[in-house]
């Protein structure tokens, strides 16, 4: 949902939006100075997000001699940039960079995962990826529940589309980390859906 639909705005007039006491339960983007308000996760979302969240922990904790972080729902802006502040559903941030504790941290993390809410439009979450790559992103995903796959866009203009039966790898990014994508689901069997 566009809020803005006439004109663009700053960070800074972002900033100022977001502070409104209104919308302290909402989740807002600033995508190319225009704000969207984040759909709300559902359920399904959620344990996607989680399971994303607990098997990258779990290869931090036994790769401890890889610095990063994970990280869920946090912003993130590319420096100097005024017209973009996102927000993607789980991100990696590699290296000893201090945690960003006020704001929107300036810079886009290196892995950022995008999980499709029943809102979403395909097209919007490819250009998110295209988005965290073109701005310092090593790779980005993109999750789609209904079909239980992951599109894996790579710095290399690399594209692979991943089902449940396939294994996500990160070669170049996290050596040795693998999970099978079914994993990533909630289980297959019926899901209530609030129609």
């Amino acid at each position: 949902m566009t809020i803005n639909d006439i004109q663009r705005v700053t960070t800074t007039e972002f900033e100022a939006f977001i502070a409104h006491p209104e919308n302290a339960a909402r989740r807002f983007e600033l995508i190319d100075g225009e704000i969207v308000e984040k759909a709300m996760p559902t359920e399904q979302h959620g344990m996607i997000e989680g399971r994303f969240s607990q098997v990258l922990n779990n290869y931090f904790d036994v790769h401890a001699e890889i610095e990063a972080r994970v990280v869920g729902n946090a912003r993130y802006r590319p420096t100097d940039d005024p017209e973009n502040d996102r927000l993607p559903d789980v991100a990696v941030v590699l290296g000893n960079r201090p945690i960003t504790r006020r704001g929107a941290a300036n810079f886009i993390p290196h892995l950022c995962i995008e999980i499709q809410s029943p809102d979403d439009r395909l097209k919007t979450m490819r250009k998110k990826a295209d988005f965290y790559l073109e701005n310092g992103a090593l790779c980005a995903l993109v999750v789609r529940p209904d079909k239980r796959t992951i599109e894996v866009y790579s710095a290399d203009d690399e594209i692979a589309i991943l089902s449940a039966s396939d294994t996500l790898t990160f070669p170049d990014l996290l050596p040795g980390f693998s999970v099978s994508v079914d994993k990533l689901f909630p289980p297959a069997n019926p899901i209530e859906d609030e129609s």
